[in-house]
């Protein structure tokens, strides 16, 4: 049964995926709203069993090990520290707003800094590609929004780890010094082990790279890192993640970069997203309408208000500070992560978890026409201002 089960999945999910590009959005959206219309929402014909909640677990620990890849840790270093301010303003103040938010709707504290922490994470692929079709990639704002995007992931994760490690032992002084402490052992740890690794990595890259065996390898550290992580009262996917950044210092990144993603983006992550879309009923989604659209005005505006401040500190006139604001704008894949994280552990309601995805849904959709649109008012002062 399970087999029928998944593949159901991964067909509705491929063509989900496939008519969301045609619309020139992310596939995700599509492979989102392809387990919305499968699940009880609308036709029922499916929900999460523990086949799916297995194969989604493993999607989320590929994706935050092919974002541990993708961090470039030299290019994070010879970033200017403008990335660093925009980076730290877009997420205290997306931090503060949205955790104030939810709790005058009415929501308890933890969920409220559950939603506060998802709107930290930004989700610039789609305005990478958007900037990409304008000539914009290598800007001084493209690059701005490139460099604080990889801040902005790092820091996210630190917070949700924080979150979580919170959540798990309590607001009591002890459980307040037991998080800070086994945080720090986690990060210590993780980076000795990890300097460690690379160093043995790339002095034996020959006996290492041959066939599909560091591919096996980069598997199995991934899969110890987040079992280490997860039983330091660290989330998994922040093991995952930091197991990635050890194998983008190496060799081997493109090698394990490519086949990884071939492997997930064919079979595990897409039941993710599909798993995320089962989770929507339809009365949740009914009382969700209200602070969804709440909650995606503060996510719009925060980004917007921090990044931009943090654009013009930096030096940047105002319209390239609107500019990089808005670029920073979409939630994604983090996002979605950290509500399924905290509707796992009964600290966040599936009344926010579907507003979650309204939030991610929005922004996801607005960002591409303000993008074109503060970039062509910038070329149109231009112009002005010639004549």
């Amino acid at each position: 049964m399970y087999l029928l089960e998944l593949a159901v999945l991964l067909l509705w999910a491929k063509i989900g995926g496939f008519l969301s590009n045609r619309l020139k959005q992310p596939s995700v959206l599509g492979q989102i709203l392809a387990g919305v219309i499968l699940g009880p929402m609308v036709l029922g014909l499916l929900k999460e069993t523990e086949t799916i909640k297995v194969f989604a677990d493993l999607g989320v620990i590929f994706l935050m090990f092919i974002a541990g890849l993708e961090t470039d840790i030299y290019e994070l270093k010879e970033s200017s520290s403008s990335s660093a301010v925009i980076a730290g303003l877009g997420v205290l103040v997306p931090f503060g707003m949205g955790t104030g938010a939810a709790y005058l709707l009415g929501i308890n504290i933890i969920e409220s800094l559950f939603i506060g922490v998802i709107l930290t994470a930004t989700s610039v692929s789609i305005s990478v590609q958007t900037l990409r079709e304008m000539g914009k990639l290598q800007s001084r704002q493209g690059v701005a929004i490139l460099g604080a995007a990889i801040i902005d992931d790092i820091l996210g994760i630190i917070m949700l780890t924080l979150l979580i490690s919170f959540v798990s032992h309590g607001p009591s002084q002890n459980g307040v010094l037991m998080v800070i402490g086994k945080m720090l052992l986690f990060f210590v740890l993780a980076g000795v082990l990890g300097y460690a690794a690379t160093k043995v990595l790339t002095r034996f890259s020959n006996r290492f790279n041959v066939g599909d065996r560091v591919v096996t390898l980069a598997v199995v550290m991934c899969f110890l890192a987040a079992f280490y992580a997860e039983n330091m009262g660290v989330a998994a996917i922040t093991g995952a993640y930091f197991a990635g950044i050890i194998f983008s210092t190496t060799p081997f990144r493109n090698k394990v970069s490519y086949n990884i993603q071939k492997m997930a983006y064919t079979l595990f992550t897409p039941v993710f997203f599909i798993s995320i879309g089962l989770k929507v009923e339809s009365g949740n989604m009914g009382s969700a309408i209200g602070v969804g659209l709440t909650i995606a005005a503060v996510a719009i505006i925060s980004k917007v208000l921090g990044c931009g401040i943090g654009a013009k500190v930096s030096g940047f006139n105002t319209i390239q500070s609107m500019q990089v604001g808005v670029g920073m704008i979409p939630r994604g894949e983090v996002a979605l992560i950290i509500a399924d994280i905290g509707l796992r552990m009964n600290v966040a309601g599936s009344r926010m978890f579907a507003s979650v995805i309204m939030v991610v849904l929005i922004t996801t959709l607005v960002t591409p026409p303000l993008l074109k649109y503060v970039f062509d008012r910038e070329a149109k002062r231009a112009l002005s201002s010639g004549k």
